[in-house]
């Protein structure tokens, strides 16, 4: 029984997982169903068993993206060894490592500009990513990084509008585009304009303390 559980639980993983990939490359409307049968090396009757439609596919997707960026946003928020605005930079710099290189939080992108899919934004990695942003900017005021007037909403509004707008123009320019350096940039302009004297002195000194890692990122299922 135990070695059935396991089986099911790859089988479903591998779906997935080349479900990702497909959404990810042709959209939801454009995605292939045999493709990712292909992809997945699953049987029909395996994925009908799994998951009941192209959407509820899609849906699995989605869910598994808001895991990724729930586990991410935990685990820098748990830090206790740097100030707010360096795990706030660390932060945003592995979704943007999970950008380049996570197939589900890629298809969780694509997925989410989709017509049938609209309404997800409300509850996906956006607004998960947006509550950690806003966590860390009244950290960061408390402690002085930010000027006690900076308006913790509009620093998160700001920034995330930021960070979506530099993932986009990375699909429309020519060439490649390191959008971890673009995410650095957009957050160190926004800090520039709320940041206090002493804090962004320090900062020209030493810049910032801590960037992510692909080997700690789980890119698995």
């Amino acid at each position: 029984m135990a070695r059935q559980q396991e089986r099911a639980r790859r089988t479903r993983a591998a779906i997935i997982r080349s479900a990702a990939v497909e959404f990810g490359k042709s959209g939801y409307a454009a995605a292939s169903l045999n493709r990712i049968l292909e992809g997945s090396r699953a049987t029909k009757g395996a994925m009908y068993f799994h998951f009941d439609s192209k959407e509820d596919l899609a849906r699995a997707v989605l869910e598994a993206a808001v895991d990724r960026y729930r586990a991410s946003t935990e685990r820098w928020l748990a830090r206790t060894d740097l100030g707010p605005l360096d795990v706030l930079h660390g932060m945003i710099d592995e979704i943007a490592l999970r950008l380049e290189n996570d197939i589900i939080i890629q298809a969780e992108f694509r997925l989410i500009i989709e017509p049938e899919f609209y309404r997800d934004i409300q509850a996906g990695g956006g607004r998960i990513l947006g509550r950690a942003i806003r966590q860390l900017a009244v950290k960061a005021a408390e402690h002085k990084q930010l000027r006690a007037d900076s308006d913790p909403d509009r620093f998160t509004r700001t920034l995330a509008a930021a960070l979506a707008g530099q993932r986009y123009i990375a699909d429309v320019l020519a060439g490649p585009v390191d959008l971890r350096a673009r995410f650095a940039e957009a957050l160190e302009v926004i800090v520039d304009a709320t940041s206090t004297p002493e804090w962004t002195e320090e900062f020209r000194r030493v810049g910032w303390r801590v960037s992510a890692k692909l080997e700690d990122l789980n890119l698995g299922l």
